[in-house]
């Protein structure tokens, strides 16, 4: 069986490196590019991001890279976002005052987290989604976090009766927030599954699973 294909989208965000690397590890064939064509034919698609909501939401739309990704999951075609790459999928985003809107496939607001410290950084359990395909077989493991903001509140409404929700994992650091939302083609995480040791390489194989 032939190694699934799996572009990293490359429009400028730092330590993708080591999500390349996980990824081959995992058995993926790997190519970080914004090459319009190859993010268009990959198997799967994984969007990185570190730092602010708002320099990654401008760097992607720098590159088109909004459209790509809005025809990949359109098309049915397997997306997942990382950190702040997990965070631009939500309506918005608010840093100091300032309110940035992101792609928009859910419902929320990025904000920072309640919590006593901040930033999270460090390992920490989650609450699997019952019916998860990317936690199967994780149920008790932990993963590795390192955000100052994330989505506290869930307010998806189902349009069509015949629509499947997405399924919600989370998590708690001072409240619980959005740890992970797998929605058809498209998942995406808080955490860094590249820095979560065998867990996150099993949950990498699992998303591999799906391609």
């Amino acid at each position: 069986m032939a190694a699934p294909k799996v572009t990293v989208l490359d429009y400028g965000s730092g330590n993708v490196r080591s999500a390349v690397r996980a990824l081959e590890r995992v058995g993926a064939q790997v190519t970080l590019t914004r090459d319009p064509k190859l993010v268009a034919e990959a198997d799967g698609l994984v969007v990185p991001g570190v730092g602010a909501f708002a320099a990654v939401m401008a760097a992607l739309k720098d590159v088109g890279a909004v459209q790509q990704i809005g025809r990949r999951v359109a098309g049915g075609r397997p997306v997942l976002g990382i950190c702040v790459g997990h965070q631009v999928f939500f309506e918005e985003g608010v840093e100091h005052g300032v309110r940035t809107q992101g792609i928009g496939e859910w419902p929320g607001t990025v904000e920072r987290l309640d919590a006593p410290v901040v930033p999270h950084m460090g390992w920490n359990t989650v609450d699997a989604a019952e019916g998860s395909v990317l936690f199967e077989g994780l149920r008790d493991e932990r993963f590795y976090f390192v955000h100052s903001y994330g989505v506290q509140k869930w307010e998806f409404e189902v349009l069509q009766p015949r629509m499947k929700p997405p399924m919600v994992t989370w998590s708690t650091h001072g409240k619980p927030f959005i740890a992970a939302v797998e929605n058809g083609p498209l998942s995406a995480l808080q955490f860094h599954p590249e820095k979560s040791g065998d867990a996150g390489a099993q949950l990498l194989r699992n998303w591999l699973g799906t391609l």
